[in-house]
């Protein structure tokens, strides 16, 4: 494709040894000119009248638009990765509670078509497929079925989850499972990016699961035991351990504002992955749905499956980012947490996560008020509606 600019866009990186830098982008890979040659170039370009930020990926995403993950075929998935383009997310993971194995390798093998057909067009890129709760504690289920779980036995005497042709695999487990610190050290020797959640694991658990190669924590403080002043719990141990990262949820219902804002600036930016957790309902407002078996209702944003507990979120990426925003943290700040961190987390840095020469061309502009300005995934620009 033809290169194009973008022109008078602030860009939310620091760009070693070029002062006013402009981003031009050729083939759908991001190029970093200084300003003056833009000036004098007669290519054509796109203004752009606040920030530019990476694009943002999106680990943890059950559903949107009236879509299950877990329910979904190719065109049902297209459905969601084009409304996530919209809200400003260029990459994503789709991601499965637990469910037989029969759906299971179905849904796999309709990732698997996702993956090939949305080569080249402007929607939210697949990346591989997210595994949770599979190996969890049936006392810290939450909204997941528990009649689908399996312990970590089962895997490390050869049972085996359905894989991608390609792409990132992560499961979230919880390591105090049958055999769950094997079922780790397994999971990891095969390349899985295993992340600690739905867990009362106790302290010297997680301390063998994180050396173990479980480095991750999911949904922070939701369905794992809390901070306590004489029960580190799983939040605790989380915040202490300098090393461990995290992701979590900023919808002002899974975590207050205010322990959102505590355990993000104490773990700090460099740490913490946003994530939507939503599900089917989000983008079609309050009231009532199926999901996942059971009737959840949405009422103000919040989620409630007929056993009372929060069935997921119903927010964007766009949502978490202007949430984080309002709390003060800063661009640099919310770029690492939308899009660096969880690149790296994937193993996925060295071709998305930052506005740096030769990575994708993944882009996304907002405007000073907040508003998205423009979407670009690979080079494309994204139809906004």
């Amino acid at each position: 494709m033809p290169g194009v600019f973008l022109k008078n866009a602030v860009i939310t990186a620091k760009v070693s040894g070029i002062d006013r830098p402009s981003i031009s982008v050729e083939d759908g890979l991001i190029k970093l000119e200084r300003f003056e040659t833009f000036e004098s170039s007669d290519r054509p370009f796109a203004n752009a009248e606040g920030f530019v930020f990476p694009g943002s990926i999106d680990i943890h995403i059950h559903g949107a638009v009236g879509v299950d993950v877990n329910a979904a075929d190719v065109d049902g998935l297209l459905e969601i990765a084009g409304f996530l383009a919209r809200s400003g997310v260029t990459a994503w993971v789709p991601t499965l509670v637990p469910d037989s194995d029969e759906n299971y390798r179905r849904v796999i093998g309709e990732i698997d078509r996702l993956m090939d057909v949305q080569v080249g067009r402007p929607v939210a890129q697949a990346v591989g497929v997210h595994f949770e709760g599979v190996f969890a504690n049936e006392k810290m289920c939450g909204a997941l079925r528990p009649e689908y779980f399996k312990s970590g036995k089962w895997a490390v005497g050869g049972g085996q989850l359905p894989k991608l042709k390609t792409g990132v695999h992560m499961t979230t487990l919880a390591p105090e499972v049958e055999s769950g610190i094997e079922l780790t050290r397994l999971l990891v020797d095969q390349g899985w990016v295993v992340s600690i959640g739905h867990t009362r694991a106790d302290a010297a658990t997680l301390d063998a699961a994180f050396t173990n190669g479980a480095l991750h924590m999911t949904h922070f403080f939701n369905a794992m035991t809390g901070l306590h002043h004489r029960e580190v719990g799983v939040a605790g141990w989380g915040l202490s351990n300098t090393d461990a990262t995290f992701d979590i949820i900023a919808d002002g219902v899974h975590v207050h504002p205010s322990m959102l804002e505590f355990a993000c600036r104490a773990k700090t930016a460099d740490k913490v992955t946003l994530v939507s957790d939503s599900v089917a309902p989000t983008g079609l407002g309050d009231g009532e749905f199926e999901i996942w078996g059971e009737k959840v209702s949405v009422d103000n944003g919040r989620t409630r499956n007929e056993r009372g507990s929060i069935a997921g979120a119903v927010i964007t990426m766009h949502d978490a980012f202007l949430r984080m925003r309002s709390l003060g943290f800063s661009d640099v700040d919310l770029a690492k947490m939308t899009s660096t961190n969880p690149a790296r987390l994937l193993g996925l840095s060295d071709s998305r996560g930052s506005i740096e020469a030769g990575k994708r061309a993944d882009l996304v502009g907002i405007r000073v008020d907040g508003s998205i300005e423009f979407v670009m995934i690979g080079g494309e620009m994204v139809d906004l509606g």
